[in-house]
């Protein structure tokens, strides 16, 4: 690795004590309205736009590639990813520009990420990186990743399905013939859930995790991140932004969640995960522009599948 490549992959998670940051919010009377409970308004007081449109605009208005850098600091935290298989089967759910999937293939937003993809010149790739729109939390995934019977029985081989990525390296890849098969490809060894569950409304993430739950092997893992609990974007956001507890709306009408580790805990292990690792990553960065320090709060876990 040159000296560039090492310094952009270098990350440090460790800069700051999370609880110290949490007394020292919890008694600043300035910021007593993230703590209060939340009260709904009464339905013709709500005004929100459509979340879809919301979050296409964003990636329209941030579809050059400069704004979500390359997440190099994923094969560091998630070093599973190195280890695996030849044969692993990864789901990136919500992949955005593919900022988390080119750090993994090396070793509109769909159609940017599969543009940026292509053009970092992965060996392979068309074979390897296959996106396609789906509402996971909503409509579930598609049943060419895990078909029903899969589903209910991971570990029997079904002869109508693709059990091993070399067999499946044999059919074109692309979303349209991929959502055309009759066959599935046996469901999926890793799932990354990274900076995506927050961006959904809290009360639908218990179905969003048991649909994941569902398309991932036994003994499977899913590597989630991400935003933390007294984030420093999170304390940006005034008052009238909360539309839930701990729950906000930004001003181009995207939606953020911020994760306290027992409520990432509980909302797996309802899900059916096994917890092997959760944490605060609590990182401190400089403002180039101004000069002002920052601290940043992300939660960090693997979960798996019992086998």
């Amino acid at each position: 690795m040159s000296v560039s490549a090492a310094e952009a992959a270098e990350y440090h998670s460790k800069d700051f004590d999370w609880e110290t940051l949490r007394q020292e919010i919890e008694t600043d009377p300035s910021l007593t309205y993230h703590l209060l409970p939340f009260v709904s308004p009464q339905p013709q007081q709500q005004v929100s736009k459509d979340p879809i449109k919301a979050w296409q605009s964003f990636h329209i208005q941030h579809s050059s590639g400069k704004f979500f850098k390359e997440r190099r600091y994923l094969l560091k935290e998630f070093p599973e990813l190195v280890s695996c298989g030849d044969d692993s089967k990864v789901l990136e759910v919500g992949c955005g520009n593919g900022s988390t999937a080119l750090p993994i293939l090396r070793n509109e937003t769909l159609q940017r990420a599969k543009e940026f993809v292509v053009a970092s010149n992965v060996a392979l790739v068309e074979h390897r990186f296959c996106p396609f729109y789906c509402d996971f939390a909503t409509t579930g995934f598609p049943k060419w990743l895990a078909c029903d019977y899969c589903r209910e029985n991971f570990g029997e081989k079904n002869p109508n399905c693709i059990s091993d990525v070399r067999e499946e390296r044999t059919l074109e890849t692309d979303s349209l013939s991929m959502g055309e098969r009759s066959s599935c490809i046996g469901g999926v060894d890793f799932i990354t859930l990274i900076f995506t569950l927050s961006a959904v409304p809290f009360q639908i993430m218990p179905t969003a995790l048991r649909e994941c739950f569902s398309v991932l092997k036994p003994g499977g893992m899913l590597l989630f991140r991400d935003y933390g609990l007294y984030d420093m974007t999170m304390l940006r956001f005034e008052a009238d932004q909360r539309v839930g507890f701990r729950e906000y709306t930004r001003s181009d009408g995207t939606h953020s969640y911020f994760f306290c580790l027992d409520t990432v805990r509980n909302l797996f292990i309802c899900a059916g995960f096994i917890e092997l690792e959760i944490e605060y990553c609590c990182v401190k960065s400089v403002n180039r522009r101004n000069g002002k320090s920052m601290k940043r709060v992300w939660v960090h876990g693997k979960f798996q599948k019992p086998a």
